[in-house]
């Protein structure tokens, strides 16, 4: 409920906590929806999951980094290794270490179409995760790649799952190296954006056209 407070104050939706619940919901899109009430909708559907999972990870990061400057053992340690694939101590913080929101957020924006996308309607998928296990939850794409083969992506229970996969998977995936690098040693978010040149074929056109999203919708409000 505090997210949903605090997304009517910072959006200036004109509606009560109560009635904005009742309208949005993520399975359904109304067929005559503005540009306006389309982003309202996203952003109360999604800002409260990553809200959510970016305070975990932050205070996780925190922790693992406090025993660490002070020489502190923690069980953890080897587990966490093991999960994000690193050796190192400063390579585990950097995997760790959550981005900003305004990113999260807009990388949502992008990738579900602000919410509106078939994996997002039908399989909580915010990001276009893949799926690359038959054992996994899953839906198919509509489109076949190359004409014959069938792309999967991931179906989640619900949005913070969502985010969480998606916050592992730029922690430990190999691709996404660079893009730790510049999370770790900067704040600046547009210079952060730059390491993510590769998680779209558009290459350093995503990279713009994040930025553009970013700027446009002012999206670093949500990093205050």
């Amino acid at each position: 409920m505090k997210y949903l407070i605090f997304l009517i104050f910072i959006l200036g939706l004109e509606s009560s906590a109560s009635s904005v619940k009742e309208k949005y919901s993520v399975s359904v899109v109304p067929e005559k929806i503005s540009a306006k009430e389309k982003k309202a909708r996203f952003y109360y559907l999604v800002v409260p999951a990553i809200y959510k999972v970016y305070s975990e990870l932050f205070a996780e990061y925190k922790e693992v980094k406090a025993s660490l400057d002070a020489n502190r053992t923690i069980p953890q340690l080897e587990t966490l290794k093991s999960i994000y694939h690193v050796q190192t101590d400063k390579e585990l913080l950097m995997a760790l270490k959550p981005h900003p929101k305004s990113i999260v957020i807009a990388q949502a924006a992008i990738e579900s179409a602000w919410g509106t996308s078939r994996f997002f309607r039908e399989a909580n998928n915010i990001f276009g995760i893949w799926s690359k296990s038959s054992k996994d939850k899953r839906i198919a794409a509509s489109e076949k790649r190359g004409g014959t083969r069938t792309i999967w992506l991931r179906k989640f229970d619900n949005l913070e799952e969502s985010v969480r996969v998606y916050y592992r998977m730029i922690g430990r995936v190999k691709t996404y190296r660079k893009f730790r690098e510049y999370r770790y040693n900067t704040d600046d978010v547009f210079e952060m954006i730059k390491g993510l040149d590769k998680y779209s074929e558009m290459g350093d056109a995503y990279v713009e056209t994040l930025a553009q999203v970013m700027k446009h919708n002012k999206l670093t409000k949500f990093d205050k």
